[in-house]
């Protein structure tokens, strides 16, 4: 618009300085360029004026979506803040769960070995009984052992008798009695103690079931006591010789917490996955999910490439 101006207005001179035109004419085409230019100047200002216009729409645009746009990330902060809490307090509520959980399979397991001590006694009080009304029925004079040694008088052995046999050496308790005691002092923070006797259920019981829940209460005590090293080792130890047993899934649970705390944080993902592929219906499972949601790690390993 500018360069067709001035080449109205170049052409107004050269109008003048040639002077061959009459005045008449040259007022005319004088009058003729001054109304082009006028309607040239009123349309650079209505384009001036729209574009004012265009930007000040545009602007408002701008500013309108910049403050959604700060709206929206607003509301997503907050509903990541949320999740992470939420999914924080589920996590305390699972570990709390769990917690409960475990001291009631501690008292049932208490329980279990008091009721098993409870029907061996009765057992054998019926074997008294059962004695002592034989003994009853015998004709008098009979004796329902060994005739008494000749020469035998008291407490004192005459010569030539032969001499009692000496009695066995003391045997370890029975399992269901020892494994009582045992969880009895772990309940009651004896853990020195219930170690002991722990100890003594896998060295003479090792077959036992009762052997793999103490190597499983051998990991608590070492957890509970801040000694995670042993810990591990110990709930390994339920893992491969005990793999079948009831406390297991608690175990690799343990294991995964152990190694976490300690840093070693590729072994303890590796562990908390495990538990959840091989015991997925557990709390302890819900437990796993959980702590590797908060950690932000992925619940499934992605499948590694094939290489050729």
């Amino acid at each position: 618009m500018r360069n067709l101006l001035r080449t109205f207005v170049v052409s107004v001179c050269l109008l003048g300085l040639t002077g061959v035109p009459s005045s008449f004419a040259a007022n005319k085409d004088l009058i003729a360029l001054q109304a082009q230019v006028q309607q040239m100047q009123e349309m650079m200002m209505s384009m001036q004026q729209s574009n004012d216009e265009r930007y000040a729409t545009m602007h408002n645009l701008l500013q309108q979506t910049s403050d959604s746009v700060a709206k929206m990330a607003s509301s997503i902060d907050a509903m990541q803040k949320a999740a992470q809490s939420e999914q924080g307090a589920q996590g305390n509520s699972l570990q709390q769960l769990s917690g409960q959980m475990q001291s009631m399979n501690d008292s049932l397991d208490e329980l279990r070995a008091r009721l098993d001590k409870l029907d061996k006694t009765l057992n054998s009080i019926q074997s008294q009984q059962q004695s002592l009304s034989a003994g009853q029925a015998m004709q008098p004079g009979q004796t329902s052992g060994t005739s008494a040694t000749p020469g035998a008088v008291g407490d004192q052995t005459q010569p030539g008798a032969v001499p009692a046999a000496q009695p066995p050496a003391p045997q370890a308790p029975p399992v269901d009695q020892l494994y009582q005691s045992a969880v009895s002092d772990y309940n009651a923070a004896k853990y020195n103690l219930a170690s002991q006797e722990f100890g003594d259920v896998i060295k003479f019981y090792p077959q036992s079931t009762q052997a793999g829940n103490s190597q499983f209460y051998l990991g608590e005590i070492d957890y509970r006591s801040g000694n995670y090293k042993n810990a591990i080792q110990n709930y390994d130890q339920v893992l491969q010789q005990y793999p079948g047993n009831s406390k297991a899934p608690t175990a690799e649970l343990r294991k995964g917490q152990s190694e976490l705390t300690l840093g070693q944080h590729e072994a303890g993902i590796r562990d908390l996955r495990a538990l959840i592929v091989r015991y997925p219906q557990t709390p302890e499972a819900m437990q796993a999910r959980s702590k590797l949601n908060g950690m932000g790690v992925r619940i499934y390993a992605k499948p590694s490439a094939a290489r050729p």
